[in-house]
C-alpha cells in the first residue's frame, strides 16, 4: 500500500458513520477507546467483519454536519457484539463490533459537498455518494490519501 500516516502499517481504510448527537468523534476522544456497535445492515456488517487491528477508520458525522471529522484506529478485529451474541452460517459474528481509539481530529472536515464536487472521489469502491445510508464502507487507498490530505490528518 501507499504511505501509511501516523503509525499505520500496511492497512486498509474504512469510513464509519455516526450521528454526532448519539456518538461523536469528541465522545471517542473523551472515552479514549470505544466498542463500535449498532451496525445491522448486512452490507455494512460485511465491511465491519473485514476490519483488522491496525486499520485506519475515518469517522464521518451524519445529520446536519455530513463530513469526515476525525481519524481513528482499529485496536481489535471484529468480534461478537456482547449485546447480540451469535455467529452467522460462515462462523463470523452475526452482529460484529470492533474497538476503536481516536488518532486525530480533522483540521478541516471533509464535507459531503466537497466529495460530490471533486471528481477525484469518483472511484470504484468508494460508495459514500452512491450508497448514502451505508454506515460502514471501505475507502480505496487513493481516496484515503485524499481525505487525509484535505482534512489535515
Amino acid at each position: 500500500m501507499g504511505r501509511a500516516p501516523l503509525g499505520f502499517g500496511t492497512m486498509a481504510s474504512f469510513l464509519f458513520k455516526t450521528e454526532p448527537g448519539e456518538y461523536s468523534f469528541s465522545d471517542l476522544v473523551h472515552e479514549g477507546t470505544t466498542m463500535w456497535s449498532g451496525v445491522t445492515n448486512n452490507a455494512a456488517l460485511g465491511h465491519l467483519r473485514s476490519v483488522r487491528k491496525g486499520d485506519r477508520v475515518f469517522v464521518y458525522h451524519t445529520g446536519d454536519e455530513r463530513a469526515v471529522v476525525g481519524l481513528a484506529k482499529a485496536v481489535s478485529g471484529p468480534y461478537e457484539d456482547p449485546a447480540n451474541p451469535g455467529t452467522n452460517a460462515a462462523g463470523a459474528p452475526k452482529f460484529a463490533v470492533v474497538d476503536l481509539k481516536p488518532v486525530k481530529a480533522a483540521r478541516s472536515p471533509v464535507t459531503l459537498d466537497q466529495v460530490k464536487a471533486d471528481k477525484r472521489f469518483a472511484v470504484p469502491g468508494f460508495d459514500l455518494v452512491r450508497l448514502p445510508r451505508l454506515s460502514v464502507m471501505p475507502v480505496p487507498e487513493s481516496v484515503a490519501d485524499l481525505i487525509s490530505t484535505l482534512a489535515g490528518l
